[in-house]
């Protein structure tokens, strides 16, 4: 196969980004884009000019020339949309994070994985970002082993969305699913364990407050600490906040074990960096031993064609390129369905702790085996 043919679904914020690194992928065409809004269609049709332009699932799975599908819809669609193509014509997938949305999918999405013949891949972006890459190849020697994982996001608020679906719990799952999920699956995969139990205190501070969208009310947090316990005893927790975007760094994490500490500093997107306070900040790797004490920082710079083609750091490219090879047979699908499944149901699980107080235990099904996380772990290490 000399080129993958692509049709992408939904063109928005995140298909654009979508659309614009798949231009930089060797190898990548795509075909065929469905959109229903137009003015977001518009905007994708100026970065893939020559794309046909499908006015449903049904016409677009008619495109006979697709060899893969990108899902970048409204979270709430995803299952749904999955379905519709399992049943029509089941393509090689890249699907958006979050999976699915409420634990009420959680059937439909047996159903799905038990019958779907061809690769599954859920877009967990920050697993390849090039800091956070660093940081997970190097953990295990620097930490010994780690026995506290933390990260930090302070961020900008949410931003506005076709139809305003991230604002509100039924359609984008929570902030703890919609924001969160890309965390929790930073930690399955930084730890190689499965969590058991869940706390968490979140809320609504500051953002949104005052929006109406007609008889709407927006009720997604915008800050939120969640602490989860993992299996073999480690810990790591989450600290949330959407309305920090005055923040040099956007994440930060850190893990710590016997041996000593590795953290990750990753700015947010370079398009929100004022210009006159000159460069955006440069990704960072610092690595603290217990002895001799001494940190040893390193620098992660990225490509600035990559950072002009999205918001996250460049992995949206190196995910496509390995997705790529999954599709060509050249490679292994990363990120699986399970791990978009789990990382859904350790959000739900902190939703739930938040929303009611208490503990959330964790049991069974989506978890996979520590094994196969350990081996995804070394897998999105290697990607930049």
């Amino acid at each position: 196969m000399d080129t993958v043919n692509y049709g992408v679904i939904g063109t928005g914020m995140m298909g654009q980004e979508h659309l614009r690194n798949l231009a930089l992928v060797p190898g990548a065409r795509v075909a065929a884009i469905l959109e229903p809004d137009a003015e977001q269609r518009a905007r994708a049709l100026a970065i893939v000019p020559a794309a046909q332009v499908c006015e449903g699932l049904a016409e677009l799975l008619a495109v006979e020339e697709l060899d893969a599908l990108v899902i970048a819809s409204p979270n709430h669609l995803h299952v749904s949309q999955l379905e519709d193509i399992a049943a029509r014509r089941p393509l090689p997938l890249l699907v958006e994070k979050p999976l699915y949305t409420c634990a009420a999918d959680v059937p439909r999405l047996l159903a799905f994985e038990a019958a779907y013949p061809a690769p599954v891949w859920v877009a967990m972006e920050y697993r390849y970002m090039p800091p956070i890459a660093t940081f997970l190849e190097a953990l295990e020697h620097a930490t010994g082993g780690a026995k506290m994982l933390t990260v930090r996001e302070h961020r900008f608020p949410f931003l506005d969305k076709v139809g305003n679906w991230n604002r509100f719990n039924r359609t984008s799952g929570g902030t703890l699913v919609e924001k969160c999920c890309h965390f929790f699956d930073l930690m399955r995969l930084a730890l190689a364990d499965e969590p058991v139990r869940v706390m968490a205190s979140a809320g609504q501070a500051v953002n949104h407050l005052d929006e109406r969208y007609g008889e709407r009310v927006p009720d997604v947090w915008d800050n939120a600490y969640v602490i989860v316990e993992f299996a073999r005893g480690a810990r790591a927790m989450l600290e949330l906040c959407m309305f920090a975007e005055g923040s040099r760094y956007q994440e930060e994490l850190s893990a710590v074990g016997p041996a000593g500490k590795i953290e990750a500093l990753v700015p947010g997107p370079s398009r929100f960096w004022p210009s006159h306070l000159g460069p955006a900040p440069v990704p960072r790797v610092i690595v603290s031993p217990r002895e001799p004490k001494g940190p040893q920082v390193v620098e992660s710079p990225v490509d600035a064609t990559l950072l002009e083609a999205g918001d996250h750091n460049g992995s949206t490219f190196y995910q496509h390129v390995r997705f790529n090879a999954a599709v060509r047979g050249e490679g292994p699908v990363e990120v699986s369905l399970r791990d978009g499944w789990a990382a859904v149901a350790i959000g739900l699980a902190a939703q739930e702790a938040a929303g009611r107080g208490g503990v959330v235990s964790l049991t069974g099904a989506p978890f996979a085996p520590a094994p196969a996380v350990a081996g995804a772990r070394a897998a999105a290490a290697a990607a930049p």
